[in-house]
């Protein structure tokens, strides 16, 4: 394998979950002809990596086995323009969803590849036909959370062995959202829970990853500027 003048590791990451936007950065400051080790977990990247670098006019290298990981190697083509163009693209994205109001209280939401049911917002049973809105949206934060977590680890190959969310929300006043009072707030007044982690790493390292995590999460950081949120890390071992 050839000597590489830098290094990018894109832990379980795949081509088409924002590999290629941190393949694309550690690029940029090369020259052409350099080399750049990527390495990844994730399986797919061996067929994904190869096509994209003929597409965009790199030079790929080949791969090897590294320590917990493979290690491929791209060879920087003379294309500067790129970089640019897709950060540009990455940052004026918007997601867009689509909601069809269905036969009684629920709606249909298609979003992506994905279709999926949601039910009225104020629902105390266990058991119901679709969750609500206000289930979506703990649902939100909480996986934004936790697979946020993941990533991070991943890209620092820290170990994490399980990870476990539980989130609890309620409202200001539910009483005048179903219109059986006539004062309060429907808002959402605070969001508590525990975020558990199981790993072998250093209690310190799993803090500064969670407080990563937080300033890293779309939801969380939009979420928290109007409700009082409220998520206790527990580090099990």
């Amino acid at each position: 394998m050839r000597t590489v003048d830098g290094v990018c590791d894109g832990g379980d990451l795949d081509c088409g979950s924002g590999l290629l936007l941190i393949i694309k950065k550690a690029m940029d400051p090369l020259l052409a002809g350099q080399v750049l080790e990527v390495r990844s977990r994730e399986r797919t990247v061996a067929e994904d990596l190869p096509a994209w670098c003929r597409m965009v006019g790199h030079k790929y290298l080949g791969s090897e086995p590294g320590d917990h990981t493979m290690r491929y190697l791209v060879e920087k083509g003379s294309n500067h323009a790129e970089l640019e163009k897709d950060l540009q693209a990455a940052k004026g994205y918007k997601w867009s969803v689509r909601v069809r109001g269905e036969q009684g209280l629920s709606a249909k939401i298609h979003s992506r590849n994905h279709t999926f049911m949601a039910g009225q917002p104020a629902d105390f049973s266990h058991k119901v036909i679709a969750p609500s809105a206000i289930d979506y949206l703990l649902a939100s934060l909480a996986s934004c959370l936790t697979v946020g977590y993941r990533t991070q680890a991943s890209r620092r190959n820290i170990v994490i062995d399980n990870l476990e969310l539980s989130l609890k929300g309620g409202l200001e006043n539910v009483l005048y959202h179903l219109e059986l009072e006539d004062e309060g707030s429907p808002q959402i007044k605070q969001i508590s829970g525990t975020f558990f982690v199981s790993s072998p790493e250093q209690e310190e390292i799993l803090l500064q990853l969670w407080n990563d995590t937080l300033v890293r999460s779309p939801i969380y950081q939009t979420l928290n500027q109007v409700i009082n949120i409220d998520i206790k890390l527990s580090i099990v071992f």
